[in-house]
């Protein structure tokens, strides 16, 4: 069997920065990844990584309140403050281990503006910040010999009386499954965005541990809050970056107006993701549009300046729908991007509750998008999703290694975890006849998730969207998977991740239901006004036996900032 100190999921930036922590500290770590370490989904963040400099007469606690705004008041203040008093260093940290960000003209690291925010604290690295960052904290992986579990797909966690003991893997390469004990596991395996159709994330993000943390018994919490980016390519839904608009574009519709002067008039195109979302589909829905779209604009820019700091979204442009920005604006529309909730834990990525204020999986970690610390609450702040990997990936290694040092490995039968993983794929893979193929059920679902849980949300149809996924999941018990070999079987690779994404629905649509107002991303034609009073909480969600969801609530954690009315 093998065994590890600190066992980490996921070999993005949160995942990699967890393992980098623990490795630096001694500890005998391994990194589990689905993919090549380097094709994890940090790559496709593009504009850039938050952070409050002082000595550009920024201040931390701007930052935190820009975000605490962002957040329509949702995010926890504590795990905010943690963030933001923490960004200054951790990016100089990434600068000395040799992320090259671009610089200003006197040669230090350069800003560019971000939405919801006031000052310009976005450092970047063209708009590749996070395949930028990515490659770098990979040779520091290769630096400190960490074990890559690499091209495995954990499958179960291993757990006993409410603790975890490390997980249940297969080996792609061979189609063996392997039990790997460890004393600390960190879950960094990224979001669910392929729940929805269309989305800016890449096929790999299929909610895998918040899966596997919930049907292990810790909660989930927020789910209801998915963030829709304002500016995906008509068709693909591949994502414009930020950085465009950070940089000065501007959206017009089809009469040529930049229409966000009449929904944000201070912030404009820079106003919250959410805001600028709900403009967009307010001149789709009003005949403003081109085909379905409204069009981001970068003319103006020169393509000197697009050239050099927008080259990425410049070259997928004309790839994919032959529009050269620098001579014409392209059309684009919001499309689903980010998970602001997931699974819940502490400001150390603690699984479960010390005080036993809610229930949980003791040993168990998570950081990243997989996780809801809450730092996003209703809605993300455009990069603070790097800034929250690199901080909460350190954090809950510094918390595992505690426990690690403080606990054996806990005890349990390799061949009946091992054996009961192989008799469920198994099933899978005896399906001959009459169900449905892996991809048409994935559509269905997206589909249904997009329909009754996008940008505008009401009660009928999110209640539409959870009964046709609750049936998508009777339909999965025949799913057919029709390779029936060992190596590299992509086929059942894609069906566990379909039940992963299956149950990631259903809660989304289950907290949906719940919140009976509008707050952040989760924007309701029934239930119009932000209500205080009555859902200033959290929605928690828990797994029981045969799929039953017990909700919870905890109140949200308020420091300096009390509710206000939020505009931009």
């Amino acid at each position: 069997m093998y065994s590890h100190d600190v066992l980490v999921l996921g070999a993005g930036l949160a995942g990699m920065r967890a393992a980098l922590e623990a490795a630096r500290s001694g500890a005998n770590v391994a990194m589990l990844s689905k993919v090549y370490p380097v094709r994890s989904h940090s790559n496709a963040a593009q504009g850039g990584i938050n952070a409050a400099l002082t000595d550009r007469g920024d201040d931390w606690h701007e930052h935190a309140y820009d975000t605490v705004k962002g957040s329509d008041f949702l995010g926890d203040q504590d795990a905010i403050e943690v963030m933001c008093r923490e960004a200054g260093q951790e990016l100089i940290n990434l600068e000395h281990m040799g992320v090259i960000f671009n610089r200003d003209d006197e040669g230090r690291l350069g800003t560019r503006a971000f939405g919801g925010q006031r000052r310009a604290r976005t450092f970047f690295v063209a708009d590749i910040t996070g395949q930028a960052i990515l490659h770098v904290m990979y040779e520091q992986i290769l630096k400190y010999n960490v074990r890559v579990y690499d091209e495995w797909y954990a499958t179960t966690l291993i757990t006993d009386h409410g603790r975890c003991g490390g997980v249940v893997a297969m080996e792609m390469r061979t189609g063996e499954v392997h039990a790997i004990r460890a004393k600390a596991t960190i879950l960094a395996t990224g979001g669910l965005g392929r729940v929805f159709e269309p989305s800016t994330n890449a096929l790999i993000c299929t909610g895998d541990g918040m899966a596997l943390a919930y049907r292990a018994g810790a909660p989930l919490m927020d789910m209801e809050m998915v963030q829709y980016h304002p500016t995906t390519l008509k068709g693909s839904g591949v994502l414009l970056s930020e950085g465009a608009r950070g940089e000065g574009a501007y959206l017009i519709n089809s009469r040529g107006e930049r229409f966000m002067e009449r929904y944000a008039p201070n912030m404009m195109e820079l106003a919250s993701r959410d805001v600028v979302s709900r403009a967009e589909i307010t001149e789709i829905n009003e005949g403003n549009d081109i085909d379905g779209c409204v069009l981001l604009d970068c003319r103006h820019l020169g393509r000197a300046k697009i050239m050099e700091r927008l080259m990425y979204i410049h070259e997928v442009a004309m790839d994919l729908v032959g529009v050269d920005i620098t001579k014409d604006p392209v059309p684009i529309r919001p499309g689903v991007h980010y998970q602001m909730g997931g699974i819940k834990t502490d400001v150390d990525g603690r699984c479960w509750d010390p005080a036993g204020n809610w229930k949980g999986v003791e040993g168990l970690f998570a950081a990243g998008e997989t996780a809801c610390v809450s730092v996003h609450g209703g809605n993300r702040l455009g990069a603070n999703s790097l800034l929250d990997t690199v901080i909460f990936g350190r954090r809950s290694a510094e918390a595992a290694m505690d426990f690690a040092g403080a606990n054996g490995h806990l005890e349990f039968s390799e061949d009946t975890w091992v054996g009961g993983e192989k008799a469920s794929m198994q099933a899978l893979l005896d399906n001959n006849g009459g169900g449905d193929l892996v991809a048409k059920l994935r559509l269905d679902m997206a589909t249904a998730m997009d329909e009754g849980l996008g940008v505008y949300r009401t009660e009928e149809g999110m209640q539409q969207a959870l009964n046709a996924v609750r049936g998508m999941k009777g339909r999965f018990k025949d799913v057919i998977v029709q390779d029936k070999g060992k190596a590299f079987n992509t086929n059942l690779i894609f069906a566990l991740e379909l039940g992963c994404m299956l149950d990631c629905a259903e809660a989304i649509a289950v907290g949906g239901i719940e919140r009976k107002e509008s707050r952040g991303a989760h924007s309701r034609l029934d239930y119009a006004a932000r209500d205080d009073e009555n859902w200033l909480k959290h929605i928690l969600l828990y797994q029981g036996p045969g799929d039953q969801i017990t909700k919870e609530y905890v109140p949200i954690v308020i420091t300096q900032w009390q509710p206000e009315e939020r505009k931009y």
